[in-house]
C-alpha cells in the first residue's frame, strides 16, 4: 500500500559521510532536504578506521570546510589525537591526521544534522526510483512511502547489495551487521545503469585491558594545537595516544598455513579490493620478502575499551585471526572484541556522470562517495558536498558547481571519476594531482572560500574575516618586498644560528626569507615589528608563497596553458562516429565519457594526442555533427 510522504527539493538516500555533507549543504543553501537512512543510529558511522585525514585526504578535508562543509567541523569537535604528519618535507605534502572518538563524531555529526533548518532526518529503506521521461522525480521506500522531489542524491556507500566475509562464512549485510540495500541496486541495474561489484575489508577490534602496552612503541599526538577547520577556536588537549607494533616470523607463517582458508585466495570473493589498503593475507603474499609489517593499535573512542588494529584487515576465519593477533609482540594474551571482515558491495560506473556528479542517463539524479567507485571517508564527504550543491542548483534551475583540477583535490578526485573511471576502489593520492604545489593543506581557504561564499555556504562573518587574512598576508609580503635588511652583527648572528652563508651586501628582506634555513620567525627578528597584528596563519602564507613563488609561478603558467583547452567546449550530444580521422578507440571512449570541454577529452583513457588534435580541427570548423 502506498502514500505520499510529501514533496522535497532535494532528497539524500543515505546519511554517511556522503549522506551528511550532500544533505547539510543541500539544506544550507536553502532547497527543503530530506535525508533517509536505513538506520539512525548508525548516521555518519565509521565502520572501518576510527580517523580522518591523511596525505591528499587531510586537505580534502579542509577544501570541505572552505566549501562550507561540516567534515572538518566535526572531527575538531571530536578527536582524541592530531597530528601533522611529513613535518620534514616541503607544504604540498604536509596532511594532517585525526583519530577520532568514533561515537562522538556520529553523535555530534546527528546532532548537527537535527538542528539544521530545512533538513529533515528519517528512517526508510528506499527501494526504487521515480523516474518519469528520463527524469528523476522521487524515491519509494519499502514501506510504501512515495517522497517527490527536483532531485534525488544516492549515497548507499557499502551497503548496496552488501555481502560479509568471514573465511568460509558469507551472508547478506551491511558494515558492521547492518542491513544491507538490495531492491535499489536491482533497480539501478533496471534502469540501464552499469554496476561492477567491489570489495573492501576491516581488520579485527581488540580489548585495550588485554593489551601489554610496554611490548609496543607510543604514538603520541602534536603538542601543538591543530585543527582542520578555519573556524576553529577551541582545541582538544587531553589527547589519547596510539601505539606501534609489528607483525613477525611467526605471523607470517600462521597466515601462510591458512591460505587455502582464505576467501580471497579460495574464489569466494567475487569484487575487486583497494590497491593502497590490502589485507594482511594479501600483503603476506606479495611483499614476502619482509621479514614484518606494521601494525598500529588505535583506540576506538574515549569511552570504549575498543581498539582498532589498523594494518590487519582480513577476512581469514574467527580462529585464524586470534591465531595471528596472539602472534604480535603486546597481543600475546589479547581478547578479540570482533572479527575482521571483507564486504563485497555493488558500485556504479562512474564514467556515467556528468562532472557535476548528476548521471548521464537519469536527470536529476546524483551519486556520491563509495557507490561512485571510490574508498575513503574524505573522498566520500568531498564528493558528498559537491553532490549537494549541485542537486540544491538543480532545484533552484541554477547552473552546477564544477571545481577544476587546479583548484582543488576534490576537483581532481571527480574529474578522474568521471573521466577515466576506475577499475578498483579509488584512493586519492597526492601524485595524482599535477598542480600539487598549488593545492596545499595551508591554503584551501584561499583557494575555496570565495566559491564557498558565492554559492552560499559561507557566512558574511566568515567571509569577512577571510577577505581580512588576505588583506594581511598581500600587506605583509609587500612590506617584506619594501624592507632593507643591512649586513648588521645582528643579522650575522642570526645567520651563524641557522647556519646559513653570511651577507654581503645589504637584500631586501622577502630575498632573504627565500634562504631554506630561515622561517619567517628568524627574518622578523631582525627587521621592524609590523604596524598590525597577524596571527600564525598569515605568517604560514606570507613565508610559503615568497619561498615557493618561483616554482608557484611555473605551476600558475601550466594552469593557464591548460585553461586553454578546458575553455574549448565540446556540446553534449557530438556525434564523435561522424568525424574523421579519429581512431575506433577514441570515437567509443568519446562517445560514452561525452567529455564537456577539450581538455577533459584529452584525459580519457585510449584518447591519444592526434585525436585531439583532429577534434580541435574539427570543433574550428563549426560544422558538427549532432546524435540523433
Amino acid at each position: 500500500m502506498s502514500y505520499n510522504g510529501g514533496e522535497f527539493d532535494v532528497i539524500v538516500i543515505g546519511a554517511g559521510h556522503a549522506g551528511v555533507e550532500a544533505g547539510l549543504a543541500s539544506a544550507r543553501m536553502g532547497a527543503n532536504t530530506l535525508m533517509l537512512t536505513l538506520n539512525l543510529d548508525a548516521v555518519a558511522y565509521m565502520p572501518c578506521n576510527p580517523s580522518v585525514g591523511g596525505p591528499a585526504k587531510g586537505i580534502v578535508v579542509r577544501e570541505i570546510d572552505a566549501l562550507g562543509g561540516e567534515m572538518a567541523r566535526n572531527i575538531d569537535k571530536t578527536h582524541i589525537q592530531m597530528r601533522m604528519l611529513n613535518t620534514g618535507k616541503g607544504p604540498a605534502v604536509r596532511a594532517l591526521r585525526a583519530q577520532a572518538d568514533k561515537f562522538m563524531y556520529q553523535h555530534e555529526m546527528k546532532k548537527t544534522i537535527e538542528e539544521t533548518d530545512h533538513l529533515l532526518l528519517r528512517q526508510g529503506m528506499v527501494e526504487r526510483l521515480i523516474v518519469e521521461d528520463g527524469v528523476c522525480r522521487g524515491v519509494i521506500t519499502n514501506t510504501g512511502a512515495k517522497y517527490y522531489s527536483k532531485a534525488v542524491v544516492v549515497t548507499t556507500g557499502t551497503y548496496l547489495r552488501g555481502k560479509i566475509i568471514i573465511g568460509e562464512l558469507s551472508y547478506e549485510s551491511g558494515p558492521n551487521n547492518m542491513k544491507a540495500s538490495v531492491e535499489l541496486s536491482h533497480h539501478l541495474k533496471e534502469l540501464g545503469f552499469d554496476l561492477v561489484r567491489f570489495k573492501t575489508g576491516t581488520p579485527p577490534r581488540v580489548n585495550s585491558s588485554t593489551i601489554d602496552y610496554d611490548k609496543t612503541e607510543i604514538q603520541p599526538g602534536d603538542d601543538v594545537p591543530r585543527a582542520f577547520s578555519y573556524e576553529t577556536t577551541k582545541y582538544i588537549t587531553d589527547q589519547l595516544p596510539c601505539w606501534l607494533t609489528y607483525t613477525g616470523e611467526e605471523t607470517h607463517q600462521i597466515i601462510s598455513n591458512n591460505l587455502g582458508r582464505s576467501p580471497m585466495y579460495s574464489g569466494m570473493i567475487e569484487g575487486t579490493g583497494p590497491r593502497y589498503c590490502p589485507s594482511i593475507e594479501d600483503k603476506i603474499v606479495r611483499f614476502n620478502d619482509k621479514p614484518r609489517h606494521q601494525i598500529f593499535l588505535e583506540p576506538e573512542g574515549r569511552n570504549t575499551q575498543e581498539v582498532y588494529v589498523q594494518g590487519l584487515s582480513t577476512s581469514l576465519p574467527e580462529d585464524v585471526q586470534l591465531d595471528i593477533l596472539k602472534s604480535i609482540a603486546g597481543l600475546e594474551n589479547v581478547r578479540m572484541m570482533r572479527p575482521g571482515y571483507a564486504i563485497e558491495y555493488d558500485a556504479i560506473v562512474p564514467t556515467q556522470l556528468w562532472p557535476s556528479l548528476e548521471t548521464k542517463s537519469v536527470e536529476g539524479l546524483f551519486t556520491a562517495g563509495q557507490i561512485n567507485g571510490t574508498s575513503g571517508y574524505e573522498e566520500a564527504a568531498g564528493q558528498g558536498v559537491i553532490a549537494g550543491i549541485n542537486a540544491a542548483r538543480k532545484s533552484q534551475n541554477r547552473d552546477p558547481l564544477i571545481l577544476d583540477r587546479s583548484e582543488a583535490y576534490i576537483g581532481v578526485l571527480i574529474d578522474d571519476l568521471v573521466t577515466k573511471g576506475t577499475n578498483e576502489p579509488y584512493r586519492l593520492l597526492t601524485s595524482r594531482a599535477e598542480y600539487r604545489l598549488l593545492l596545499r593543506h595551508d591554503n584551501a581557504d584561499l583557494r575555496l572560500t570565495e566559491i564557498g561564499y558565492e554559492i552560499g555556504l559561507i557566512p558574511q562573518e566568515r567571509y569577512e574575516r577571510f577577505l581580512n587574512k588576505k588583506e594581511l598576508i598581500a600587506k605583509e609580503k609587500k612590506r617584506l618586498q619594501d624592507i632593507i635588511v643591512k649586513p648588521s652583527e645582528e643579522v650575522k648572528t642570526l645567520l651563524e644560528e641557522v647556519n646559513s652563508s653570511p651577507m654581503q651586501e645589504a637584500v631586501r628582506a622577502s630575498l632573504l626569507l627565500k634562504r631554506p634555513e630561515l622561517t619567517y620567525k628568524d627574518v622578523a627578528k631582525v627587521i621592524p615589528e609590523a604596524p598590525y597584528a597577524m596571527d600564525d596563519d598569515v605568517a604560514e602564507q606570507v613565508e610559503i608563497q615568497i619561498k615557493y613563488e618561483g616554482y608557484i609561478e611555473k605551476q600558475l603558467q601550466q594552469v593557464e596553458r591548460s585553461k586553454k583547452m578546458e575553455s574549448k567546449k565540446i556540446p553534449e550530444d557530438l556525434d564523435y562516429f561522424a568525424i574523421n580521422g579519429l581512431a575506433t578507440e577514441a570515437k567509443q571512449k568519446l562517445s560514452e565519457v561525452r567529455p564537456l570541454s577539450v581538455g577533459q577529452a584529452s584525459r580519457v583513457s585510449g584518447v591519444n594526442p592526434a585525436d585531439i588534435s583532429i577534434l580541435l580541427v574539427y570543433l574550428e570548423q563549426g560544422r558538427l555533427a549532432k546524435i540523433h
